[in-house]
């Protein structure tokens, strides 16, 4: 029991440093919150592996576990609440794996680290966030950053309401928005990267954390603008028509090539799962889905309309889940400047 405390303790130090926290607590108040997120994930079933987070991660996750059932009796249950929602319940010990559209931040792996909850941080594919009008829009073909930052912002709020205040050529048409709830990770990044803040945003607009809802609200208004993964796009080309993003060097469409040359800039990013690693020791069926995750993914990535990372990311996601590497790369925060190479070079230090 003592050298297990000791090894869990070290473990835990990795996330107490990288969420810059202080190492202050008493040791019963440390074992009190790692006792009760065990107790937690004990009293699920056994066969039953626990996944929320991220929509625009869902279709990955979805797919792969409706394969992994078919060939284990494990079961697995996929829920979506957002990333930040997700990483709520996971760093309660509530769920096994949390799906994200962004890293963990600061105060989630501080909650995290508060109640016991030790994870390996996987990324497993890259998305290029789309913007999107609905197909009887013959006005927009592409937008600029600035534009979006001028829909979007917080001072847009009841007076940005039409196309035509966007760009002068657009016509004198109401202009309705559909977008991330504030519980995505979607929402986190989308402002960032178009107002300059996480979480800057006007609320006057149709949200949901479940992107569904989303492309079934721009599908069906002629004067949408909405924003989602490119999964969902791609899954109802016939119902959307994606806009061309021009951050300053000519609008690029959103499509895997231009993601891997890393010219749909800044809307494109990273995709990971989170596996709490206390469950993995513990629950069979949560290593095996795991293992199985990572092999299945560069298949099931693309084929549900996202960018797979490389074999050599792949195979560093084995080696870090087996090792049961604990922590984040990314320091707690969300990061825009993320391309492919970037995020296997993060990996290969790890």
């Amino acid at each position: 029991m003592k050298a297990t405390a000791r090894k869990m303790a070290l473990m835990l130090g990795v996330l107490v440093l990288t969420a810059s926290c202080t190492n202050t607590s008493s040791t019963s108040s440390k074992t009190q919150p790692q006792e009760k997120a065990s107790e937690v994930i004990n009293s699920q079933a056994l066969g039953t592996i626990k996944i929320d987070g991220s929509s625009t991660v869902y279709p990955i996750t979805q797919a792969i576990a409706k394969e992994f059932q078919e060939q284990n009796q494990a079961e697995v249950k996929v829920d979506v609440s957002g990333t930040t929602g997700g990483f709520e319940r996971f760093c309660k010990g509530e769920t096994d794996i949390s799906n994200a559209s962004r890293p963990i931040l600061k105060q989630e792996l501080k909650t995290c680290t508060a109640n016991g909850v030790i994870f390996t941080e996987l990324p497993i594919a890259f998305d290029a966030l789309t913007v999107a009008v609905n197909p009887q829009n013959t006005w927009a073909k592409d937008i600029t950053i600035e534009e979006l930052k001028k829909i979007w912002e917080p001072s847009a709020q009841g007076k940005i309401t039409n196309w035509k205040q966007v760009r002068t050529s657009f016509p004198d048409r109401p202009l309705n928005l559909y977008g991330a709830g504030d519980k995505s990770g979607t929402y986190d990044y989308f402002t960032e990267a178009v107002v300059g803040k996480s979480g800057d945003s006007r609320n006057d607009y149709t949200a949901s954390e479940d992107d569904e809802v989303l492309v079934s609200g721009v599908s069906k208004d002629p004067n949408a603008l909405g924003y989602f993964g490119y999964a969902y796009y791609e899954q109802n080309q016939d119902k959307l028509k994606a806009l061309g993003i021009d951050n300053g060097k000519g609008a690029v469409l959103p499509s895997r090539e231009t993601v891997e040359k890393v010219q749909y800039q800044p809307l494109s990013r990273p995709l990971f799962i989170y596996v709490n690693i206390k469950s993995a020791q513990k629950k069979a069926g949560v290593r095996d889905f795991v293992n199985f995750y990572i092999e299945k993914a560069p298949t099931v990535v693309s084929s549900v309309g996202y960018v797979p990372l490389s074999k050599e990311a792949y195979y560093l996601d084995n080696v870090q889940f087996t090792r049961g590497k604990a922590g984040t790369v990314f320091e707690g925060e969300a990061r825009l400047d993320l391309t492919i190479d970037e995020v296997l070079r993060k990996r290969a230090e790890f």
